[in-house]
């Protein structure tokens, strides 16, 4: 049954109004997948919608009508309203907002969890990588992944404690590097996030949802090679479900 929902957020970030502008605009890698605005009210948005507000850097809107390749959802927008505060921080308000026609509580409730580690990683990138171009790769795990109990087969197989919790320091195992030291910025029983200094490594344990297992690489190095990363990590997922 089609049912509308709404998902809102509020949060603060050590980062410029400007720098926010450009992260949800032309700096999408950096932190979500790479997306494109045309620069003006009544402009192309993402997955074939309408930029419905544009007003940089204080606020962004862009609606569908029936998404390009969603078939669970009929209408969604996303509005951004953004505003300075003292000390070289912004405030910015995120409505998420839309029509869900097919299994409505467990859509929302993916989306709800997303919405917390995607923003997370706005702030992430932000105060750490803000401006520098990103390489973004992603990989999803086989079918075996979507059982219960594999986004654990997944923390243990990257070498992460199972204690360790958000602001841990480690060296962690990642497919085609050399051993890396990095940070666990973000951790629960839905999601990874590994920071290093110059990536950062998002883990979604959608089998939660009935998904497969996926990885996302937010790589800031100039010599990035995106097609390397995902061969890389999507050989790890096969062999680690295998």
């Amino acid at each position: 049954m089609a049912k509308e929902f709404e998902i809102t957020r509020e949060f603060e970030v050590r980062a410029t109004p400007e720098q926010v502008w450009e992260a949800i605009t032309t700096g999408t890698a950096g932190w979500l997948w790479p997306m494109e605005y045309e620069p003006r009210e009544g402009g192309a948005a993402p997955f074939g919608g309408t930029v419905t507000a544009w007003n940089p850097p204080r606020r962004l809107t862009g609606r569908v009508e029936n998404a390009e390749g969603v078939a669970n959802q009929t209408f969604n927008q996303l509005d951004h309203v953004i505003e300075p505060r003292e000390g070289g921080r912004t405030w910015v308000r995120y409505v998420h907002s839309g029509i869900f026609v097919d299994d409505w509580d467990n859509q929302y409730d993916g989306a709800n969890k997303h919405t917390d580690f995607y923003l997370h990683t706005l702030r992430q990138y932000l105060e750490h990588f803000a401006g520098r171009a990103a390489t973004y790769a992603a990989a999803e795990g086989p079918a075996a992944s979507s059982a219960a109990g594999a986004f654990k087969v997944l923390s243990r197989g990257l070498g992460l404690p199972d204690d360790a919790s958000e602001g841990a320091e480690l060296r962690v195992g990642l497919p085609g590097l050399d051993p890396s030291d990095a940070v666990v910025d973000y951790r629960n029983e839905y999601f990874i996030g590994l920071r290093t200094s110059d990536a950062l490594y998002r883990f979604f344990g959608r089998n939660a949802f009935g998904a497969p297992i996926g990885i996302t690489v937010h790589q800031f190095s100039a010599d990035a090679d995106q097609k390397q990363i995902e061969r890389a990590w999507q050989s790890w997922l096969t062999g680690l479900f295998a």
